[in-house]
């Protein structure tokens, strides 16, 4: 290679919309707000390059950009790798699908238990740990309520609920329902688990280590908006994604970071709701009452190491609203970038973490 001039072709950077499942990851908990640059390039005539490959998953897309290591086997037999966890994570935690592990433990009535996936497990006891860490702000639970404001697999349309029945429902939700017995997860009210606000960024994170074993260091992997990316390409810069600015009309960054070892998940409530009366109603709900959030955060951005924890910060931290989220993410040291609304524009907060990390990276 010495004495050679390594020239690159680039590819035109696309945009995807993040999380739009349909089989997983159902509408209510979509985090809308990070849109993607992958600008990716192949390394012509020097014998590295990168390889690409995606498809349609959880009712969504999902890509791998990825530098092939000395022993990685070929991209043929990475993607079966790559689909075939795909299509077990599917298998055990689809709310769409009616023949899941999740759906059957939904369809049993209270008192009930039932041998689940240790996946599956992993995914509830994460889910209460944000529960308590955050009083309720996160919850696992809501599928029931999702389906009353017309967000759910289950539901009949978005409509805006009365009292009476957002208070009968609630009755059916809650962390505190839920047991996990060896490897029977128990039930001692009708409540029904929806995992969509974390499957995705566990998912990544099982993918991510496959690719380490497999001897894949550099890549980038993107699962329905949800991001891990390591190493570097091969004329040595990193690999960014944008985060894009919450707007209805179009797709515009308004910040571009570089990641190395890291995963990323957006929430927002901007793509994803339903008018009535001349009011928004958002697919993000406040589990403490039953009805859609009402403040001004219109997106967050959490980056964290495990997109698993990206995934699920993103989610409670949307839910918690500008103040409490930001105090949050104080407190627990968490890389989170607050855009609020303010009059017709929009206004963006990092947290201390977060600053302390990116805010030198250039858009």
């Amino acid at each position: 290679m010495l004495g050679i001039r390594c020239s690159y072709t680039a590819v035109p950077a696309r945009w995807l919309r993040p999380n739009t499942l349909r089989s997983l990851r159902h509408s209510s908990q979509v985090c809308p707000a990070l849109c993607l640059l992958l600008a990716s390039a192949l390394l012509a005539g020097c014998g590295e390059k990168i390889e690409e490959f995606g498809g349609p998953t959880m009712g969504s897309h999902y890509s791998l950009k990825y530098v092939p290591g000395e022993t990685t086997p070929e991209p043929a037999a990475i993607k079966a790798d790559v689909e075939a966890l795909l299509a077990e994570v599917d298998q055990q935690m689809s709310t769409w699908r009616a023949d899941s592990d999740l759906s059957e433990f939904n369809r049993l009535p209270a008192g009930s238990c039932r041998a689940m996936p240790a996946p599956v497990l992993e995914l509830v006891r994460f889910g209460e740990q944000l529960s308590v860490g955050s009083d309720g702000a996160f919850d696992l639970t809501l599928e029931p309520l999702l389906d009353l404001w017309g967000f759910g697999p289950h539901s009949r349309g978005e409509r805006v609920p009365t009292a009476e029945e957002i208070a009968e429902v609630r009755q059916r939700t809650g962390h505190h329902h839920l047991r996990i017995d060896g490897d029977q997860l128990c039930k001692d009210a009708a409540v029904q688990l929806d995992l969509n606000s974390i499957a995705a960024g566990y998912t990544v994170d099982r993918i991510a280590a496959r690719l380490v074993e497999q001897g894949v260091h550099s890549y980038l992997l993107d699962i329905t908006g949800e991001i891990k990316a390591a190493g570097h390409k091969p004329d040595g810069t990193p690999w960014r994604i944008a985060i894009e600015a919450p707007r209805d009309d179009q797709q515009v960054a308004q910040k571009v970071i570089a990641l190395d070892g890291l995963g990323v998940s957006t929430s927002g409530d901007y793509r994803n709701y339903f008018e009535q009366d001349g009011r928004r109603y958002s697919h993000t709900l406040d589990p403490q009452t039953g009805r859609p959030i009402s403040h001004r955060l219109a997106s967050v951005t959490v980056i964290d190491p495990q997109a698993l924890r990206a995934d699920g910060l993103s989610t409670l931290l949307m839910v918690l609203g500008p103040e409490r989220g930001m105090a949050y993410a104080e407190r627990e040291q968490i890389a989170a970038f607050f855009v609020t609304r303010e009059g017709d524009g929009f206004v963006t907060h990092s947290s201390p973490a977060f600053a302390r990390q990116f805010d030198g990276d250039q858009p």
